[in-house]
């Protein structure tokens, strides 16, 4: 599949993972909207690359209307009845895999509930048995493993080997496979074609539900069939901001759409003029620094929120923050984690209607956790919680836990709509930020955009201290200005580096025509009718 395609007049999609990014076509090929397409990719991609989310996973979604309104599709799932600090009172931390790490709901499949809802209300009329299909054939007849996912499940097989059902699900002979192993999930296939015939609710408050539940509480999760029934996707009123360029969208909290927002405000007050310079790469590291020091400090379930969002998108407060910027001197930088796995795919059609969604495990398989009646993969979101009661995100039962998902979307004063995002963890926005200037700004490519080295400032996995991390194609001279301005600088070795990100976008111009594309680092790209 090739990685950018332009001309389009009915539909286009653009995923990570080719599988998916067809399935959205076809499901325009049949008369299907831009939100029956994008249900299609969620159920594929939640088979074909398991690593990065699945149906135990969250969802968010923005939506333009072809009205013009936006819309936020919020599909977080709360923490269970049982999560408790005190369930944890021998530990540290919250464990990061296994069953205490399995302590929210699943709410991805909330989500495409609510997303069908609003495809009818836009005249959509595809059967869920149509939209699960090419997912359930992709389960139950297999798919060769993609490399990603073959890398992944080598990294973390001696972690998660013991975990509940993860071996049986992932591993051959209790050993990773390679890339192409053809990968057969026939109980999860079993579980879509339940959810097809008897209906997606059935997942929280039916079948489904009761075996979900029963082997939660066989392997010590915290989440119970009670928590499953209380679960509900809402739709929100979305972040946004404008600038030059036009008003720029993502989802309020308990995402961090709000430090994506504030880094391309600031960036835009910086009134940079050329592309990949080091006024450019400096100026949004700067204003990534600003935006996470906010979100840090104010992000959490909407309930327990300090200060409300939208006082940092106030013209006084992003002109102070970007007044403080120093365009010159690296400024201090706050150390946080760099890494999350993550899909983000995108689809528009002819009538207007323009999807961002983004679905996720939060960490590379999530906690592990492979339920055996069901072959539903649970999340570990609620690792975002902290088990000190004075944190901004102490765990509590039926709390939101800090997200770092957040699908971004642009109304541009020339017409174009843009729906973009990607994987990447805390460098997601910053992500956004590379490819959005690059792109809308400096007028690049879309292609080219997504294809030139990324940048992120925090750390990785493992990492006492912060820097900022490039990719290894970036000219050795701005690397040298990047030093002798203060940043402390790793440069990695490969020139394609698959923790900057899976990033796409598609576009709806102002003549009709449709235009995706999706990410070299990642194994899928665009396509459309």
């Amino acid at each position: 599949m090739a990685l950018h395609t332009a001309g389009h007049r009915r539909g286009v999609t653009a995923a990570p993972h080719h599988a998916a990014a067809e399935a959205g076509r076809l499901m325009l090929a049949e008369g299907g909207n831009a939100l029956e397409a994008m249900v299609a990719m969620a159920a594929s991609i939640a088979v074909v690359y398991p690593h990065m989310n699945g149906i135990g996973g969250d969802g968010f979604w923005l939506v333009r209307e072809p009205s013009g309104r936006v819309r936020a599709l919020m599909a977080a799932g709360r923490a269970g009845e049982h999560a408790r600090p005190e369930l944890y009172r021998d530990y540290d931390a919250i464990p990061s895999r296994g069953p205490l790490a399995a302590l929210t709901v699943p709410g991805a499949i909330a989500g495409w509930m609510l997303a069908l809802e609003a495809a009818k209300a836009q005249g959509g009329t595809l059967p869920l048995d149509v939209l699960l299909g090419h997912a359930i054939r992709q389960a139950g007849e297999g798919t060769p493993m993609a490399r990603s996912l073959a890398n992944l499940t080598a990294a973390v097989a001696g972690e998660l080997t013991l975990v509940p059902g993860f071996a049986q699900t992932f591993l051959v002979d209790g050993k990773p496979p390679a890339a192409g192993h053809v990968l057969r999930q026939g109980t999860l296939a079993a579980t879509l074609e339940q959810l097809a015939h008897a209906g997606l609710a059935d997942f929280y408050r039916g079948d489904v539900a009761r075996e979900v539940a029963a082997d939660l509480d066989h392997v010590g999760s915290p989440v119970t069939r009670a928590d499953l029934e209380r679960t509900r996707a809402t739709l929100a009123e979305p972040l946004s901001v404008a600038i030059e360029a036009g008003t720029l969208y993502n989802t309020p909290p308990p995402t961090q759409g709000l430090a994506s927002l504030m880094i391309l405000a600031l960036f835009d007050r910086l009134g940079v003029k050329e592309a990949e310079s080091f006024e450019h790469v400096h100026g949004l590291i700067e204003a990534a620094k600003r935006a996470l020091r906010v979100r840090d400090r104010t992000i959490t379930d909407p309930d327990r929120m300090p200060q409300p969002a939208d006082r940092f998108l106030a013209d006084a407060f992003l002109d102070e923050e970007a007044a403080a910027i120093d365009r010159r001197k690296a400024g201090p930088l706050s150390v946080s984690q760099g890494q999350g796995d993550t899909i983000w795919m995108g689809a528009a059609d002819a009538s207007g209607l323009v999807v961002s969604y983004i679905q996720s495990l939060y960490w590379e398989f999530g906690s592990g956790v492979v339920l055996p009646r069901t072959g539903v993969l649970m999340q570990n979101r609620g690792t975002s919680f902290s088990l000190d009661r004075d944190a901004l995100n102490a765990l509590e039962p039926g709390l939101l836990p800090l997200h770092t998902l957040n699908p971004a979307l642009a109304v541009l004063r020339d017409g174009r709509i843009m729906a973009y995002g990607t994987m990447g963890g805390d460098a997601q926005p910053q992500i956004q930020a590379a490819l959005f200037t690059r792109h809308v700004l400096f007028r690049q490519p879309l292609e080219q955009a997504l294809d030139r080295p990324r940048w992120f400032v925090g750390r990785t996995w493992g990492s006492a201290h912060g820097s900022v991390m490039l990719e290894g194609r970036f000219d050795g001279n701005l690397i040298d200005r990047l030093i002798s301005a203060g940043h402390d600088v790793d440069v990695m070795p490969t020139p394609y580096a698959g923790t900057m990100g899976h990033a796409g976008a598609v576009v709806l111009h102002p003549n009709g025509t449709l235009e995706g594309a999706h990410d070299p680092r990642a194994d899928g790209g665009a396509t459309g009718i």
